[in-house]
């Protein structure tokens, strides 16, 4: 069935408002996997807030026009599943990585985080970017790092001279 005019702004507007909140996506090809099994992965998308939609290329590189994604738009060929993540830069490419690993017929075809386009081998570095909460924490922790040798360190001639004097008295005993 053809979509009308109407359907493909839509579409576009969808996607377009989705690339545009977004840090990253990834593309794939999911020819010969199940309706079944793709469900699951509509679900896992759903729970971790990651878009996940069958478009026509042409209607997806009119969507990702405005936006960072426009770099990849000459890699957009085939038929394709796009994924477009939530919060954190590495969130579709670590569903698609997971699922991939489970089902071989589905192949990373290209991927983006912001305005930067990256080959499918790349998809292990992209997926074992950080999440907000998790870069946070590991920038905290370095900055607590040095503050806390500091307070060791202050720390460190008072508790040597109570470890000498406690043992000056258990030789005199």
């Amino acid at each position: 069935m053809a979509l009308t005019l109407q359907q493909k702004q839509e579409i576009v507007a969808d996607v377009r408002h989705q690339a545009q909140k977004s840090l990253s996506f990834v593309a794939a090809q999911y020819g010969g996997i199940t309706v079944a099994k793709m469900t699951q992965m509509r679900n896992k998308a759903r729970e971790q807030g990651i878009f996940l939609k069958v478009v026509k290329n042409s209607l997806a590189k009119k969507a990702f026009e405005e936006t960072e994604f426009s770099a990849a738009n000459d890699q957009l060929k085939g038929q394709l599943l796009y994924l477009i993540g939530g919060e954190a830069p590495g969130m579709a490419a670590r569903l698609a990585k997971d699922f991939a690993k489970e089902h071989e017929q589905f192949r990373v075809h290209v991927l983006a985080v912001g305005s930067n386009v990256y080959d499918p081998a790349s998809i292990d570095a992209v997926a074992a970017l950080p999440t907000k909460e998790e870069a946070i924490s590991k920038l905290l922790s370095c900055m607590q790092a040095p503050i806390a040798k500091f307070v060791r360190t202050l720390a460190e001639p008072q508790g040597k001279l109570v470890r000498t004097i406690a043992a000056i008295k258990d030789t005199k005993v």
